[in-house]
């Protein structure tokens, strides 16, 4: 069932178009300097599409909750969904929306400097200007509290979340919210599942932080559950007056 991606509109950019783009499972909200949606729509069916040959000839990369060995010819996507699993220990399909939000950026980086792609609260972000991005963590007081400063000399970046409470994130733990900094979107989308798994209660934080730390190519770790928050790396938070 579609749930409504309250979300979408935290992050302040009221100097960019927005616009969606939808194939199949994939459901992108794109900001740029000017409407590329038809750009945007044929990147996105053309990274699905390689992804799906793939998995129709190789069906354990859709299944499988470990690392899994692939091919040195296998599609771009396939080899980036892989290294991220490897390196957060997790399956290939944990990073499957941060990869498609990043591939579809960077593809539209020769049309606009300025993109911003989120694909399930997993975003792809390249700017000129320093961004605010909003945090959503279900029922935690920190929801609309609190947002992520980007600094532009930290572009083009991953910021991808998971979530055990909220929304369609696949998780075995139970935080409100991990949110995870990496140049590499599949990466950061792999990781926020990896250290979201280890989330079941606040006490938890510290250990996921320390697990965080081990994964290479990390740039900072943010991870709340209920009134607990806990950080790791580089990232800067600060108060919203109003995020939406």
């Amino acid at each position: 069932m579609y749930q409504p991606r309250e979300y979408r509109h935290w992050i302040k950019d009221r100097d960019l178009v927005s616009f969606r783009v939808e194939v199949k499972e994939t459901d992108l909200y794109i900001r740029a300097t000017r409407n590329l949606r038809r750009k945007a729509l044929r990147s996105a069916m053309q990274h699905r599409a390689s992804l799906e040959r793939y998995i129709e000839q190789h069906p354990a990369f859709l299944t499988t909750l470990t690392p899994l060995p692939i091919e040195e010819h296998a599609p771009h996507i396939v080899r980036q969904m892989a290294s991220a699993a490897m390196e957060a220990h997790v399956g290939p399909m944990a990073a499957v929306a941060g990869a498609i939000a990043e591939n579809v950026g960077r593809d539209l980086l020769s049309f606009s400097k300025e993109i911003i792609v989120e694909n399930g609260g997993d975003i792809f972000l390249n700017s000129s200007k320093k961004r605010r991005v909003g945090v959503y963590a279900g029922k935690s007081p920190f929801t609309g509290n609190i947002s992520l400063e980007i600094e532009p000399q930290q572009t083009p970046l991953g910021i991808c979340a998971s979530s055990g409470t909220v929304g369609h994130s696949f998780s075995f733990g139970a935080a409100d919210a991990v949110i995870v900094l990496s140049y590499s979107a599949s990466l950061a989308d792999a990781a926020a599942t990896s250290i979201g798994n280890l989330i079941n209660e606040a006490e938890d934080i510290s250990k996921a932080i320390e697990f965080a730390g081990g994964i290479g190519g990390l740039l900072g770790v943010l991870i709340i559950k209920d009134d607990k928050l806990g950080i790791w790396g580089q990232v800067k938070i600060c108060r919203n007056e109003q995020t939406q």
